[in-house]
């Protein structure tokens, strides 16, 4: 089974052209809250609300070397802030790392341009996955409430399913806000380093001017 952030980043990606439907810090972010969310699933972190700190769980090895290198890089407790900023830093290249090695895409280039889909299914599998519990037709699970959760804090569910942005919008805020606390949490901490990114790229235009 592909990580939260293997299916992110492929539902970012259009399965007919290989472009990606986002800018770079979008998909990053995103990227990084999927991570983060796995190592939440796979019970090797926890959120303590009242600290509003992600800590270690579980410190059982995980058999997956992406998701273990993840967790051993991010030196626990700290903010869910703290996490996605520190993930960012390597998660790009550990996703394309994980679907190139299965043959699912490849990319000549490491830059989120586009990519040449190897394995179409599997784009297919997670964009009708998520997008029949986006649009109503079952009802929410984890990964998919997840997935869901994370394209909504990076201001892409419409952009990755098209659509009325309003109503996608929406659907995918109530999905978000059914979450567990540490998904809440991370949500929150993408939408953070989204405005961070906004701001940044707003300054640096006017000093292009």
């Amino acid at each position: 089974m592909t990580l939260l952030p293997e299916d992110l980043l492929l539902l970012f990606v259009n399965e007919q052209t290989g472009h990606v439907l986002a800018g770079p810090e979008t998909v990053t972010n995103a990227l990084s809250g999927g991570m983060l969310a796995e190592l939440v699933h796979s019970g090797r972190l926890g959120y303590d609300p009242h600290a509003k700190q992600l800590r270690i769980a579980d410190p059982t090895p995980l058999p997956h070397p992406f998701l273990h290198e993840s967790l051993t890089r991010l030196h626990v407790p700290l903010t869910p802030r703290r996490a996605v900023s520190r993930t960012r830093r390597y998660v790009r290249d550990t996703v394309l790392t994980g679907l190139e090695a299965r043959g699912v895409l490849t990319t000549q280039k490491r830059i989120f341009g586009g990519f040449v889909i190897r394995d179409a299914g599997a784009v297919r599998e997670v964009r009708t996955a998520t997008g029949s519990v986006l649009f109503g037709h079952r009802s929410p699970d984890v990964r998919a409430g997840t997935l869901i959760s994370l394209l909504h804090a990076v201001n892409a569910v419409h952009k990755v399913f098209g659509g009325p942005e309003h109503e996608l919008t929406a659907r995918a805020k109530q999905i978000a806000d059914a979450q567990s606390p540490a998904v809440v949490a991370i949500h929150a901490a993408v939408v953070a380093e989204m405005v961070v990114a906004k701001v940044a790229a707003t300054s640096e235009g006017r000093l292009l001017r």
